[in-house]
């Protein structure tokens, strides 16, 4: 059953938005078969919209200590502990795709700690969460936990950074209804 994208702004039409953002939507169409409604919701402010969508890539498309499936965890379990249907959704689908584990996901977005993840994952997901959850009480002892596990400062900043973002856009998508579109609940779970 498909819904609108999300329930609480007007989703632009696609002849209506700038070029670039056009563009864009029609590659990533062409690429995963759909546009996510993250992309038809936050086209609603363009300007923001190229911002968001900047530092998303910033964070989630670089190369570095964590891969990108690792990138994707963070996203699902401080998403879920966000509370965001949408970006557990979404993110959940891509994270099964990038780890090539159709349980992975739904392993973290419900409790991460009783997941089949490695001891470094686990620390790189405490850290997420207290980020996500009580940012406030970083402390030396957290950033002591990531050294011990190898993680450098460039990759606690990843883990830091990832989690931040998301919960801006966690809320985002609480605040504009969004509704993860119905091709992500299969994602990654079953062979194509």
């Amino acid at each position: 059953m498909t819904q609108a994208a999300a329930n609480r702004f007007p989703v632009p039409a696609l002849d209506k938005l700038p070029e670039d953002i056009r563009t864009r939507l029609m590659a990533v169409q062409e690429k995963s078969g759909f546009i996510p409604n993250v992309f038809l919701t936050l086209a609603y402010r363009p300007d923001e919209f190229r911002a968001f969508f900047a530092y998303h890539d910033a964070l989630m498309d670089k190369e570095g200590g964590l891969t990108k499936a690792e990138r994707e965890m963070i996203v699902v379990a401080t998403s879920g502990a966000n509370q965001c249907q949408y970006c557990v959704i979404a993110h959940g689908a891509i994270l099964r795709i990038r780890a090539k584990n159709p349980l992975i996901a739904d392993q973290i977005a419900v409790n991460y700690r009783k997941a089949d993840i490695t001891p470094r994952q686990r620390a790189m997901l405490d850290f997420a969460m207290k980020v996500a959850t009580e940012a406030q009480k970083v402390s030396e002892a957290d950033f002591a936990a990531l050294d011990a596990h190898g993680f450098s400062n460039d990759d606690i900043w990843d883990i830091a950074a990832i989690a931040s973002f998301f919960a801006l856009s966690n809320r985002m998508a609480n605040v504009t209804g969004m509704r993860p579109n119905d091709e992500f609940y299969l994602l990654g779970r079953v062979p194509k």
